[in-house]
């Protein structure tokens, strides 16, 4: 089952399954947050929530999207109990991505402490079941304020060095009643990332994350494919100037998804009832490794099959939230 939040014309939210071209409204529900939380209480899974409350009117998906009415598949009303997050070196190649990064300013230490992360998790990353493995590189990247909507762009502020895309799964979570996690499913994601900033040095890494990101347009509910094969794309006034093959699902990976969410989850501030939580699981494929540099005006395309609809954004400058000597006193 995959599942869409989308807005009515007059501007009223609604959740839908996506039945091929058509997606069908979940009656009574207005949020998937609430849907999950409802299921949770219930002891049910959220696929039978949804068959419990039933599906009714129609909706041509295609439209939907083309009019910029699909909104991210999970989210929070107040966007400061939403919060994004990510681990890297967690994909066979990844590793080798990063260097080839790093390699260009002949930065020696962070290569080897890339090297060394990623052996780590080759080693120890997929524990026996109910074992714990070995932690994997963790960044925060921002609350929900940070969500860019399925077709819109992605804000380029004046002190970015570069837009770049990075093509990832993503996992869903709420935190139950009872402050235990819990997974909706997956999502297909971009977690927009300055690899400019990054390559200067490694310890930059924190800042280059600082940015917006993108996953969507559905939600896909169950357990995933051990592998799964996607295309990223790049096109510039219309025409693809790049594209690249990137795998994920763990058959793809040195570390158990099992092991990511609990070295995640492990923290007691990430166990706010209520909260949401949006993972960002790596990559090991960016066009940047291959010397593209992006602009704006560029979109991005990224596709799964196994996920229905591409995720879509592009990239727009905005202008600056903050500047030097506008600090306020009291």
């Amino acid at each position: 089952m995959r599942l869409v939040q989308f807005e009515l014309v007059n501007g009223l939210r609604r959740v839908g399954v996506v039945e091929g071209a058509l997606v069908r409204e979940v009656q009574d529900a207005h949020t998937v947050r609430d849907l999950a939380l409802a299921a949770i209480e219930a002891g049910i899974s959220l696929e039978q929530q949804v068959s419990c409350l039933g599906l009714g009117i129609s909706h041509d998906y295609a439209h939907l999207l083309a009019s910029l009415r699909i909104l991210p598949p999970l989210d929070h009303p107040d966007p400061a109990h939403l919060l994004v997050s990510g681990t890297g070196l967690t994909h066979l190649g990844s590793a080798s991505a990063r260097d080839k990064m790093h390699q260009q300013t002949g930065d020696e230490t962070a290569m080897t402490d890339t090297m060394r992360i990623f052996k780590w998790g080759v080693e120890g990353g997929k524990p026996v079941a109910g074992q714990v493995g070995v932690q994997p590189e963790w960044f925060y990247k921002g609350d929900g304020s940070i969500v860019v909507r399925p077709g819109h762009p992605f804000p380029l502020p004046p002190f970015a060095e570069d837009a770049g895309e990075e093509p990832e799964l993503s996992g869903l979570y709420v935190i139950g009643h009872d402050s235990k996690p819990y997974r909706l499913g997956f999502a297909v994601g971009n977690e927009f990332s300055d690899h400019v900033m990054e390559r200067r040095n490694y310890l930059y890494l924190a800042h280059s994350k600082l940015r917006s990101c993108s996953y969507g347009p559905e939600l896909r509910v169950g357990p995933l494919p051990q592998h799964l094969a996607g295309t990223s794309r790049i096109l510039r006034n219309g025409e693809v100037v790049w594209q690249n093959e990137f795998l994920s699902g763990e058959a793809n990976m040195c570390h158990s998804l099992e092991n990511l969410e609990y070295h995640h989850f492990k923290y007691s501030q990430f166990l706010h009832p209520g909260d949401v939580h949006i993972h960002f699981f790596g990559t090991a494929t960016l066009s940047f490794a291959d010397g593209i540099r992006t602009q704006p005006g560029d979109v991005f395309e990224i596709s799964q099959a196994e996920f229905g609809a591409p995720l879509i954004n592009g990239i727009a400058p905005v202008e600056a939230s903050f500047t030097p000597g506008t600090m306020g006193t009291l």
